[in-house]
């Protein structure tokens, strides 16, 4: 098995309800976004997937949520803008635009902070 992992960034706000006191307040992060691929097979190049590609994707996904005030996009409408909300985004979003055969997003990362990070893992 062989995995890759390419790694983004990306500032927002958020607020969270129903968590605590601080969070509910406005505020913003600078998040860390990592995005692992797995897969059994190379291709005929003698790779998974060209880190190029990857990249490309994830930008499309991380430019959709830069510089924005996560509460006001649909996407989050069923649920708070979360770490663990964010994270399960990046990878079905990410997921649907993977196009290399075998190749599938094993998981997530998203640091809000140097210490903190949510960890989505594809079931």
């Amino acid at each position: 098995m062989y995995e890759l992992k390419v790694v983004s960034r990306f500032a927002a706000a958020h607020q969270l309800k129903m968590v605590s006191e601080k969070c509910e307040n406005l505020h913003g992060h600078n998040w860390r976004v990592e995005v692992y691929l797995s897969g059994k097979e190379l291709n005929k190049a003698g790779v998974l997937m060209d880190f190029g590609e990857i990249k490309i994707h994830l930008k499309e996904i991380i430019d959709s949520l830069d510089h924005k005030f996560l509460n006001e996009l649909s996407l989050f409408d069923d649920g708070n803008p979360s770490s663990e909300n964010i994270a399960r985004y990046i990878a079905e979003t990410m997921q649907v635009k993977i196009s290399a055969p075998g190749v599938r997003v094993s998981r997530v990362g998203v640091w809000e902070s140097d210490d903190s990070c949510a960890m989505y893992i594809m079931p």
